[in-house]
C-alpha cells in the first residue's frame, strides 16, 4: 500500500516559520513530493510548465499549485493544507504574517503542536530568525526543531552549520527553548529531507521527515485528566443538574469529582443528556452533558470538576502572554473582567514585563501600556481565586479573554502559575476540606432549621473606631430575631487556644490568623453567623482578613471596614463607614447585606435560596 492510498492512523498539526526568502515554499514543495501527497500528474505538470516558459524548475511551485488546487476545491480543506507519511497525517497552520498567526494561536483558532524553524544557511542567524523563535517560545510551542536550509550555497560546510547551531541555541537558551535537533538540509535538492545526503556525512541526525515522525502527539483529549468547566446549575423540584461541556477527559456514573476552587466534593449519581433513552452513564471529552451529585453541593458557574488526583491550579494571579485588540490600551492597575473557561472574575495587570509589536516584533520593557495589536507578557491579579491549567498542558482552561467595558478586548495564555501569599493556607484548606468528616446533619438541613445560612461578618479598622461596640449590637440583634449568632472575640482565642505562642510569633500574624480561620470555620459548619473582629491583629488586619477569607471559603465573608479616616480598607471590603457611627443605622445596613447576599432569608422559618455552600 502506497502513501496515498494509507489510510493515517492519527494528525498532527505543524506550522513551519521563516522567512520568505529562507526557503519554505521550497521546503514544503518538496515534503508534499518526496511523501507522495501531490495530486496524480502534477508534478509531471509543473515540470512541463517551467520547460514550456524556459525557466528552472523549483518545489515551491509545487506547493503554490498545490493551494491552488484547494482553492478549487479538489481538497476538502481550503484553511490548511496536509500531506500523509508512514500512517500520520501532517497539517500545515499557515503562517501568513506575525499579526494574524499572533491573534490565531492565541485566541485557539489555530494549535500548534510542533514547529519547523528554518534558516538560511547563507545568510546566518539574523534578527528575523531570533523573532521568530522568540514568537514560538511565546506561544508555548514546546516540540520545535531547526532547519537550516540551503547548505548547498555554503558548499556543505560543517563548520558553517557548527557555528549556526551555536549561536541559535545560546540565543534560544535565554527564555528556555530547545530544539529538538537542528537539521542542514538543501530543500532545494533533496539533502536531508526524506534521504539521508551523501554531501553531509559528517551530520548523523534525522532527516526532516525522520524528526516529523519523533514529535509527540498530544494525548487524545478524552484520554487527558479531566476537565468539566461548570455552565450552569439547573434545578428540577429536588434536583440539582449541573451542565457544561467536557474540555477534556471523560466521567461516569459513581466517580468521585471536585469541584475548584472550592473544594467541593460528591459523587456522580446520574449522567444527564437531552432526548437520549436510556440515559447515558459516561460522557467524553467534546460532548455537553449534565450530570447530578449524591450530595445537594453547592456550586457556581465558572468551577472546574476535576478528579481528585489532577487538580487544576489554584491561585490569585498568574503569567501570561495577551493579544490585545482594545479600542483604548490595555494599562497597568486598570480594572478588567476576566474570563477563564465559564469563570468571570475582576482582575487587575499587575506587571507588564515586556511588550512586543506584532508588525516587527520590537520588544518594549519598562511600559505602563499596551497598545492595539501588540502582544504582552504580563502577569494578572485577580480578586478572588480562580481554578485555571497551563495552555501548554490543557487549552480550554488554560486559555482566557479580557473584557473591557463589556467588549472583548484581549485573549491570551496561561504560561506560568504565580505562587501568591495565600497559597499555603489554601493547600490547608484544601487537604482539610478533602478529610473533613461529615455528621448525619448536613448543612441544608441547618439552613432550612435556622432560616440562614452560615457566614462570618468580619469588622476591620484600627484602634477606637467602634468595631467592637457594632460586632456586639450586630449579634444582640441576630439573635433577637431568632437567628443563630456567635460573637467570636479574638482575646478569647489569645488566652486560650493561642496561649502556648510567643509574643514573636504573636507579632507575626500568621500562625495567629491560621488558628482564627479554622476556628470560625469550625463554628460555620455548625451553622452559625459568626460576628468576629480584627483586633488581636493590630496594624496587620489587612493580612489578617485575607488568611481568614482563604480559610473559610467559600463560605462569604461579609467585611466591614470602620474607620475615622479616609484609609485603605482591605481588598474586597462590603461596607465602608466612616467618622462617629449611627450603631443602629449600622446594623440595620449590615443585616440588609447579609439578605442581599443570600444569608438570611427574608422571615424566620422560610425556606433561604443561596447559591453556597460550605
Amino acid at each position: 500500500m502506497d502513501n496515498q492510498t494509507q489510510k493515517p492512523s492519527e494528525s498532527l498539526n505543524i506550522v513551519i516559520v521563516g522567512h520568505v526568502d529562507h526557503g519554505k515554499s521550497t521546503l514544503l514543495g518538496r515534503l508534499y513530493a518526496d511523501t507522495g501527497s501531490l495530486p496524480d500528474g502534477k508534478l509531471e505538470k509543473v515540470q512541463a510548465i517551467c520547460r514550456q516558459q524556459g525557466k528552472e524548475f523549483e518545489y515551491a511551485f509545487l506547493f503554490d499549485a498545490f493551494l491552488e488546487e484547494q482553492e478549487q476545491g479538489i481538497t476538502i480543506d481550503t484553511a490548511r493544507t496536509f500531506f500523509n507519511w508512514k500512517g500520520r497525517q501532517y497539517i500545515i497552520i499557515d503562517a501568513p504574517g506575525h499579526k494574524e498567526f499572533l491573534k490565531n494561536m492565541i485566541s485557539g483558532a489555530a494549535r500548534a503542536e510542533a514547529a519547523l524553524l528554518l534558516i538560511d544557511a547563507l545568510e546566518g542567524v539574523k534578527e528575523q530568525s531570533k523573532k521568530h523563535g522568540y514568537l514560538l517560545s511565546l506561544l508555548g510551542v514546546r516540540q520545535f526543531a531547526v532547519v537550516v536550509n540551503k547548505m548547498d550555497l555554503v558548499g556543505y560546510r560543517q563548520d558553517v552549520f557548527d557555528g549556526i547551531e551555536k549561536e541559535y541555541r545560546e540565543f534560544l537558551g535565554q527564555f528556555k527553548a530547545v530544539p529538538e535537533c537542528i537539521i542542514p538540509v538543501s530543500a532545494k535538492l533533496g539533502d536531508n529531507i526524506a534521504n539521508r545526503s551523501a554531501n553531509m556525512a559528517w551530520y548523523t541526525g534525522p532527516t526532516v521527515l525522520d524528526q516529523l515522525s519523533r514529535f509527540k502527539k498530544e494525548a487524545a483529549q478524552s484520554e487527558q485528566p479531566l476537565r468539566f468547566p461548570v455552565q450552569d446549575v439547573y434545578k428540577f423540584d429536588a434536583r440539582r443538574i449541573i451542565a457544561g461541556r467536557i474540555t477534556a477527559g471523560k466521567l461516569k456514573v459513581g466517580d468521585h469529582l471536585v469541584f475548584s476552587p472550592s473544594n467541593k466534593r460528591a459523587n456522580i449519581r446520574s449522567v444527564e443528556a437531552f432526548n437520549i433513552d436510556p440515559p447515558p452513564t459516561e460522557g467524553y471529552a467534546g460532548q455537553s452533558i449534565g450530570i447530578t451529585l449524591d450530595e445537594q453541593i453547592f456550586v457556581e458557574r465558572g468551577e472546574i470538576a476535576t478528579h481528585q488526583d489532577q487538580l487544576p491550579s489554584v491561585s490569585t494571579a498568574f503569567r501570561a502572554n495577551l493579544f490585545w485588540l482594545g479600542k483604548r490600551p490595555l494599562e497597568r492597575g486598570r480594572k478588567y473582567q476576566l474570563r477563564v473557561a465559564n469563570k468571570e472574575v475582576d482582575c487587575e495587570v499587575a506587571t507588564i514585563h515586556r511588550i512586543i509589536d506584532t508588525m516587527d516584533l520590537a520588544q518594549q520593557q519598562g511600559s505602563t501600556t499596551v497598545n492595539k495589536n501588540q502582544v504582552a507578557e504580563l502577569t494578572l491579579r485577580t480578586k478572588t481565586p480562580v481554578a485555571f491549567d497551563l495552555s501548554a498542558s490543557f487549552e480550554a482552561t488554560g486559555r482566557f479573554v479580557l473584557v473591557d467595558e463589556y467588549d472583548i478586548a484581549g485573549g491570551g495564555i496561561v504560561t506560568e502559575l504565580i505562587h501568591d501569599d495565600q497559597e499555603f493556607l489554601r493547600e490547608e484548606a484544601r487537604r482539610r476540606d478533602f478529610a473533613w468528616v461529615k455528621g448525619e446533619v448536613g448543612i441544608e438541613d441547618r439552613a432550612r432549621q435556622y432560616g440562614h445560612r452560615a457566614a462570618i461578618v468580619l469588622f476591620t479598622g484600627g484602634r477606637h473606631t467602634g468595631k467592637s461596640l457594632l460586632a456586639r449590637q450586630l449579634e444582640g440583634r441576630l439573635v433577637g430575631d431568632g437567628r443563630h449568632a456567635y460573637l467570636l472575640d479574638g482575646e478569647n482565642l489569645r488566652r486560650g487556644l493561642d496561649a502556648d505562642l510567643t509574643d514573636e510569633e504573636r507579632g507575626q500574624t500568621d500562625e495567629m490568623a491560621r488558628r482564627y480561620g479554622e476556628v470560625a470555620r469550625l463554628l460555620m459548619d455548625t451553622g452559625l453567623i459568626v460576628v468576629s473582629t480584627t483586633n488581636p491583629f493590630g496594624a496587620h488586619y489587612k493580612e489578617a482578613v485575607q488568611a481568614i477569607r482563604t480559610l473559610v471559603h467559600p463560605a462569604p465573608v461579609i467585611a466591614v471596614h470602620m474607620s475615622k479616616t479616609s484609609e485603605e480598607p482591605p481588598q474586597n471590603t462590603d461596607i465602608v463607614l466612616s467618622g462617629p457611627t449611627d450603631l443602629d443605622k449600622a446594623t440595620k445596613q449590615i443585616m440588609e447585606e447579609l439578605k442581599k447576599r443570600g444569608v438570611l432569608a427574608e422571615a424566620i422559618g422560610a425556606k433561604p435560596t443561596f447559591q453556597y455552600s460550605i
